[in-house]
């Protein structure tokens, strides 16, 4: 009985001595610590960035009205297209005009053969006043027929001149170079002069962008800024995220008192970006004067309530937690305005998959700016920026 309790002890005791040993092997086979992207905070001198909405306008907009009455014979134009200056859109029918025309020409004739008759007549009455033939009432009495016979002339003149205008009114072409709408009236129909709306044309080859910068902000910022400075201008439409560029091109001469805002205008070129009038559509421009700031990442900052923070790495390589103050977004990187200085370490891809207090491996990489616009260069009107949202 006492062997069989030994024997027991002996493999209870073995049991114990081979879980220790697992137990230190375990120990020495811990993973390596996670291998993260690691980059150093550079400096760049960066904007600030106001952004108004606004909705985009043409620079010329036209409701087409005829300048006759008539019915309309021809429809000449298609839909929804550009149409250039001159070009018809509606005729008219020509027939009544060019009645009136005849009429008013064979009407000009017999007033030419009544004056003609008429000079001939004043020229022989101040003759004939000279040698006593005729009475001085007389010759006064044709010389008032030739002045009526004048004065009848130019009036049937001026009434034909009237009615060419009419025929050429008839024939309706398009006053500004642009795309065209639809046609509110069509071929048959009869229209009045200056009332039946024909279609409208808008301009397409430039396009306005107005907003109201408030007073602070001008004269904070702004205040130094005329058109001839070629402000460069970004402009974002609805639903996108490609930026495109403009220039401001007007300041208007007085502040609101009503609003307290000053209204000022940007110009984009519409055919390049295919901009539309009525779109809505965000505008940014940036402050003068530029100043240095940390860049990072916009994927390297998280959030922590109502803190934003990034992971730096210390030199023993453990992530530490740095709370930062924001800046502006430059497409896919942030300006830090405090919180980071030039060349602290810092987790590229943010705190998804590590936290504060972990030690990693870094594998150092380089933060590419070079398709990010930073600084507006005043100059350039034509450059597409990347800038902030």
């Amino acid at each position: 009985m006492k062997k069989l309790g030994f024997t027991l002890s002996a493999v209870a005791l073995a049991l114990v001595l081979s879980g220790c040993g697992q137990s230190n092997a375990q120990q020495g086979q811990q993973p390596p610590p996670l291998t993260i992207d690691v980059a150093s905070v550079e400096l760049e001198q960066v904007q600030s960035w106001h952004t108004f909405t606004t909705r985009l306008e043409a620079p010329e907009r036209v409701l087409l009205k005829p300048r006759v009455s008539g019915q309309i014979e021809r429809m000449a134009f298609t839909e929804g297209e550009r149409v250039n200056k001159g070009q018809l859109l509606f005729s008219l029918d020509p027939r009544p005009f060019q009645a009136q025309i005849d009429t008013l020409n064979a009407q000009l004739k017999s007033a030419e053969a009544s004056l003609e008759q008429a000079r001939g007549e004043a020229e022989r009455a101040n003759r004939l006043v000279a040698q006593n033939a005729i009475s001085t009432e007389e010759a006064e009495q044709r010389s008032a027929t030739l002045r009526s016979a004048i004065a009848n002339k130019n009036a049937i003149e001026a009434r034909l001149q009237n009615a060419q205008l009419d025929l050429e009114f008839s024939q309706v072409s398009a006053p500004i170079s642009g795309t065209i709408s639809r046609a509110v009236v069509t071929t048959g129909n009869y229209v009045k002069a200056g009332e039946t709306e024909l279609t409208t044309i808008v301009s397409d080859d430039e396009i306005y962008a107005y907003f109201d910068v408030d007073e602070r902000t001008w004269s904070r910022q702004f205040a130094g800024v005329s058109v001839q400075d070629q402000i460069t201008v970004q402009l974002q439409r609805l639903g996108e995220t490609k930026q495109v560029a403009g220039k401001l091109d007007f300041i208007d001469n007085e502040i609101n008192p009503n609003t307290g805002t000053l209204r000022v205008r940007a110009v984009f070129d519409a055919q390049q970006h295919h901009l539309k009038p009525g779109a809505f559509a965000r505008v940014s421009i940036g402050a003068q004067n530029a100043q240095q700031m940390a860049i990072v990442p916009e994927r390297a900052i998280g959030t922590d309530l109502k803190n934003r923070f990034v992971l730096t790495i210390d030199e023993n390589n453990v992530l530490q937690y740095r709370l930062v103050e924001l800046g502006e977004r430059y497409g896919a990187f942030r300006a830090i305005k405090s919180g980071l200085e030039e060349g602290d370490r810092i987790a590229v891809n943010g705190p998804a998959r590590v936290g504060p207090g972990m030690p990693i491996t870094p594998n150092s990489v380089s933060l590419a700016f070079e398709n990010t616009q930073f600084v507006l260069k005043q100059s350039d009107s034509s450059l597409l920026l990347s800038a902030a949202n």
